[in-house]
């Protein structure tokens, strides 16, 4: 290869499967569209099913059963890990993050520890779009899940906490887009190549968004959620996202209700959600257009993807305020959930395909030639060792006085070069508040663990056992075939537990 690409890799937070309209949703993504349209488009690709967990896998190519405290959150606390950022600092990139980090707030685990040039964002989980922090004069009180609810927010390596904005116009998915620009102009001039992590906090809760990008979908949203599920289904076979052969599951048991829990705001509650994505579209667009200002685009591999499936949670914090301003707090519920994960079952933080499959977009114009859809199976863990590939550097089996652990991700590098079909037996693993799951080829094991509330649902009772699905042919996990085919449930069922038994050493060592 020649001069070292340039790396803008940019995730969305809790966005579904079929949100974008390249992956047959009906909110205007006009940029992503655009960069799907002309590279090319994952139809197989899996994260994991939970924020924290996902980010901690995408910076270390490792499980993050592997590197945090705990696999549902926690923190990026071990060192047998390298960054995407420290990897890539060692082959002479300059690198740079603006967003939401979640993966620990103490000065060893903030992104400028662990190999960031340049960051400024939110450390925490989620927060208050229009002000993150205290009240200001002439406003109502910002909505949060309780009053005690302010993130911290980090310029450089200076926590924010409280975090208040000067400018009465802030928005977080504006401000973030205002910053990775701002990266992008210090490095204009430098002829080391960049990598610049955009993690948007859209479209996760809660519910807020500019008037006029709202207005703009309110007339689309009077269909009932059900219909528009059955839409994007009809697009995402026209598509040729998925196989007709799959189905489309029955709408989520959830979902009635929680629709009714919407009452009045039903439609104003997806107008919101729709005008969020919305304007991280229009972001997107903008530092887009700042690459192709600055002559880079070209040698610039571009990906997005989303750190898990579209979210079910019901959090009304200002029943009686509809979603939207700087005083609401609420979210999209299940209706709406099951509709952005269309055709999947389930959701965020369930390891079944609409918790942990999202779209994967890449975009290279000096390399990836053909616009297509890559149907093979890619995981998050893989941006490392692709990574590792186009810088031309051998990932180091020592750093900063530690060992590392090995890594298992696969470089997406021969899909960008047309090459199909490079690892189709491989192993991938995952474990979420008590859901777990394993794909190995065609075939993947998944269960939603004891009865318990996950992330606001309940779970009852008789949900601990194996499922097993024949991906090929059901990827909607329409038809359980543990009964048919015990000897491969048990199989795999033991590969599961000498992975986890392996991540719980791993940790221990740390």
């Amino acid at each position: 290869m020649g001069e070292k690409p340039n790396i803008l890799l940019i995730m969305a937070d809790d966005l579904g499967f079929s949100d974008l309209g390249c992956f047959g949703g009906e909110i205007d993504t006009p940029n992503l569209d655009e960069l799907a349209l002309s590279g090319q488009r994952f139809t197989q690709f899996y994260t994991n099913a939970k924020c924290s967990p996902s980010r901690a896998a995408l910076l270390t190519g490792l499980y993050a059963e592997q590197v945090t405290e705990k696999a549902d959150g926690g923190t990026l606390h071990a060192r047998n890990n390298i960054t995407l950022a420290e990897m890539l600092r060692l082959a002479g990139y300059t690198t740079m993050a603006t967003g939401k980090w979640h993966l620990g707030e103490s000065s060893e685990r903030r992104p400028i520890a662990r190999g960031f040039d340049r960051y400024w964002g939110l450390l925490s989980g989620c927060s208050n779009y229009f002000n993150p922090g205290d009240r200001r004069p002439d406003e109502p009180e910002p909505g949060r899940k309780n009053d005690n609810d302010i993130r911290p927010w980090c310029d450089q390596d200076t926590v924010m906490h409280p975090f208040n904005p000067k400018n009465k116009n802030f928005y977080t998915t504006d401000a973030i887009t205002d910053h990775a620009i701002q990266f992008l102009n210090e490095v204009k001039s430098s002829e080391k190549p960049f990598f610049l992590y955009i993690p948007h906090c859209a479209p996760h809760f809660p519910l807020q968004a500019w008037p006029e990008d709202i207005k703009k979908y309110r007339e689309r949203y009077t269909s009932d959620w059900s219909d528009i599920r059955q839409q994007r289904y009809l697009r995402l076979l026209e598509l040729g996202i998925i196989d007709p052969s799959w189905g489309l599951p029955p709408a989520d048991e959830r979902a009635k209700r929680s629709y009714a829990n919407l009452g009045n705001h039903a439609v104003e509650t997806m107008a919101v959600y729709a005008a969020m994505v919305d304007r991280l579209d229009q972001g997107i667009g903008r530092v887009l257009s700042k690459l192709s200002e600055l002559g880079k685009k070209e040698n610039t591999l571009v990906l997005f993807l989303s750190d898990n499936g579209g979210c079910a949670e019901e959090i009304h914090c200002t029943p009686e305020t509809p979603p939207g301003t700087v005083d609401s707090y609420r979210t999209v519920g299940a209706a709406w959930a099951n509709a952005s994960n269309t055709p999947w079952r389930l959701f965020k933080d369930f390891d079944h395909e609409g918790g942990i499959s999202t779209p994967l977009i890449a975009s290279w114009p000096a390399r990836i030639k053909k616009p297509e859809l890559i149907h093979d199976v890619a995981h998050i863990i893989d941006f490392m060792p692709t990574f590792a590939e186009i810088a031309n550097i051998e990932l180091p089996s020592h750093y900063k006085g530690q060992s590392l652990l090995p890594i298992t991700g696969k470089s997406l590098v021969p899909f960008f070069d047309g090459e199909k079909d490079q690892a189709s037996q491989r192993e991938l693993f995952w474990l979420i508040g008590g859901a777990k799951a394993m794909r190995k080829g065609k075939w993947k094991i998944v269960t939603q663990g004891p009865k318990r509330v996950q992330a606001g649902i309940q779970i009852e009772a008789g949900h601990h056992s194996w499922e097993l699905y024949d991906m090929e042919n059901d990827r909607c996990e329409l038809h359980n075939l543990a009964n048919r085919h015990p000897e491969i449930v048990e199989w795999m069922a033991n590969r599961w537990e000498e992975w986890h038994t392996k991540c719980l050493q791993d940790t221990a060592l740390y």
